[in-house]
């Protein structure tokens, strides 16, 4: 059975990874990178501060890093020297003579699971779960997909690799945002966290004539939610451009 498995997500990588181009293969190696996203994480800061409140916002922060650190001490420390799989891009497997490979870039010796995949869902379920606003949802989870499927484009991982990964994240972000709701912000219900992540960042008054009355009416500028999506979706354009540019 496990053999039968281990053919399955041979046969998956190998169709995966085998669909490339230039402009894909400078796509994903910028995407995969951790300090590129670093504006974004800056903005999740951000909107976990105006969400959580100025009391409150060390507990989630603490959440966030909790999440992301255990599920990358499980994946690097506990599960990868016990099972010893090597990555399909790692020379002392045969598998690494049909794999496309990206700059000379192989990664580690083991990978399973994988602790991009892992990291990047426990983040993501961890935000998601804080801000439950179906589009930020869609954003940060289609990131997080992306981000992990970068690592088979570049031949670091199988998709077993990221699976596997990807549920350890999901458990963890959710039992790590649970434990710090409970203990720390229990009064306070998931409705009113979204409502306070969707709250201006910065305002302004736009003047409206009522016959000879004049009504100021308060709109938004930005949302603590809306900058995280709108660094997030400019960190890509950049990324395109740069693709595009070789």
């Amino acid at each position: 059975m496990l053999e039968f498995l281990n053919d399955i997500d041979t046969q998956i990588f190998l169709f995966f990874n085998g669909a490339h181009s230039p402009f894909f293969d400078v796509f994903m190696k910028l995407f995969t990178g951790k300090y590129i996203w670093i504006p974004m994480y800056l903005a999740i800061m951000l909107m976990i501060w105006r969400t959580a409140g100025k009391h409150k916002f060390i507990f989630y922060l603490m959440g966030v890093i909790l999440a992301v650190a255990i599920t990358d001490q499980v994946c690097a420390t506990l599960i990868r020297p016990a099972v010893e799989r090597l990555r399909p891009s790692n020379l002392q497997n045969e598998l690494s003579q049909l794999t496309y490979i990206v700059g000379e870039y192989r990664g580690g010796r083991y990978g399973f699971p994988s602790c991009h995949a892992a990291n990047s869902f426990a983040m993501a379920t961890f935000m998601a779960m804080l801000v439950r606003k179906r589009s930020f949802v869609a954003f940060i989870i289609c990131w997080a997909v992306l981000n992990s499927y970068s690592r088979l484009y570049l031949g670091v991982h199988y998709p077993g690799d990221l699976f596997v990964g990807s549920l350890i994240g999901i458990v963890t972000g959710i039992g790590c945002f649970a434990i710090v709701h409970h203990l720390a912000d229990r009064a306070t219900s998931p409705k009113l966290l979204t409502e306070r992540a969707d709250r201006p960042l910065i305002s302004y008054q736009i003047p409206e004539y009522q016959g000879f009355a004049v009504i100021l009416r308060r709109g938004a500028l930005v949302t603590a939610q809306g900058l995280v999506k709108f660094v997030g979706a400019s960190t890509v354009v950049y990324i395109i451009v740069r693709s595009i540019i070789g």
